[in-house]
Formats: C-alpha cells, structure tokens, sequence
C-alpha cells in the first residue's frame, strides 16, 4: 500500500482552525510572502519537509514553477525527547524517524503548546514492525515527549504555509524524518549501531531527492521502504 504523497483533501467545512491559527498567519505572513517573493516561490504552493535529529534542524521545502523544490527556510529544532534510533512503543520517550504525510485533519491548531502537527505516526512501515505510539506532533513550545518541538516563533511559520498549501488543495504534504544527514560517509561512521540497516532503508530517499529536488514515492512491501523516483509512473 502506498504512503501517499496526496490524499483527497478534506472539505473546506472540516479543516482544522482557531483564531490562534489566524493570528498567527497574520502576523507571519506578510514577511513570508516577501521572503518567498525574493525565491520566486507563491504562498500555498506544495511544501516538503525533512527533520534531522543529530543536526537539530528541520527545512521547510516549496515546489517551484518548474517543479522542483527549493529551499525555503531551515529552522532549528528547540527540543526531542530520546536518542538516535526510531520509535518503538507508547512510553518510550522516542521521536519517530520514518517517512510521514500529514493531511488537513492531522493539523491541531489548538495545540497545548501553540500550534501542531500530528506526523501520523505509526504509519504502515511503523505497524508492520509492531511499533506503537500517538499523538507524535512537530509543535511549538520547547519541551518534548516524544515530538519535535519547534519554539513559538517556528511553528507559526511551518504551520501557517502547511496549512495554507492544504487548504490551496495539496491533499497532504511528506515529512521525511532522518536521524541524520544519511551521506555514505555518516552511515559508515554508524556501522555499529543497532538501527545501521534501519537508516540503510531511509539513505535512498535521502539520495533521490538531494539529486533530484522532487520527493520520491515512498510505499511499504513486506515490511520494507520502498522508495523509487517520482518520475517513475505506475
């Protein structure tokens, strides 16, 4: 089954919102809107997002008119509970690594701590493996149990052009989650880790999308990542 990169987007009726939300985009959006003017980018269009643990950052990605994405903003992260290594069950205290899609319903704009996402975690890959866990949230704040805590001041930004790609109809946006930047040269230097053949299966998408500058499929098959270009058709 594929981990899909668009899902049908969810009626105007049902998407998630709170004057929260609001404020925050208003008081974020005009200088989004001449920063991503300076890129040749448009507020609304698709966005990508990677989350790298041992660096501490997460970046914010925007398709460009030709298709390709680019680089919009890298925003540290303030705080993740845990160590490198995926989550593995409810109480572990572990942020998750993995491929997710966050859709209209998983956005929580009445968040404890400010304004939220829900990765979707556990996705397919994650139940196959008997992983459990919920409610695993990129948020604001700067504490964690589990989630990726991006400041106040970070997740509005995140948050207000992830929900206003959603809302312009991109049923769903990826957030590629790694332990860190997978280079042959960072896998080599982890060969002893338990987790080595783990992020093994995450290096391809990290490969793909560094050459290619568009996110690549991601599905589950026998309890495996399977990753191939998005060139590729069905």
């Amino acid at each position: 089954m594929m981990i899909p990169s668009v899902l049908a987007a969810d009626s105007v009726n049902s998407f998630p919102d709170s004057a929260r939300a609001r404020e925050a985009e208003a008081r974020v959006r005009p200088a989004l809107e001449r920063d991503l003017a300076e890129k040749h980018l448009h507020y609304g269009v698709p966005v990508f997002m990677r989350i790298f643990k041992r660096e501490g950052e997460l970046e914010l990605w925007l398709r460009g008119d030709d298709g390709k994405f680019i680089l919009f903003r890298k925003y540290p992260v303030c705080k993740f509970s845990g160590e490198l290594g995926p989550k593995q069950r409810e109480g572990d205290n572990q942020a998750p690594e993995g491929f997710y899609s966050v859709a209209p319903r998983q956005l929580n704009p009445l968040s404890r701590y400010h304004l939220a996402f829900n990765l979707g975690y556990p996705n397919e890959y994650d139940r196959a493996h008997g992983r459990t866990g919920s409610a695993l949230m990129v948020h604001g704040d700067c504490v964690s149990i589990g989630c990726y805590a991006m400041g106040d001041a970070g997740i509005e930004e995140i948050y207000t052009l992830a929900a206003a790609t959603l809302r312009a109809g991109q049923g769903a946006f990826d957030v590629h989650v790694f332990p860190f930047r997978p280079t042959d040269a960072a896998l080599a230097a982890s060969a002893d880790s338990p987790w080595q053949a783990f992020w093994q299966e995450l290096a391809p998408a990290y490969a793909l999308f560094e050459r290619e500058r568009v996110p690549p499929r991601v599905s589950v098959r026998d309890g495996r990542y399977r990753i191939v270009s998005a060139a590729v058709t069905r």
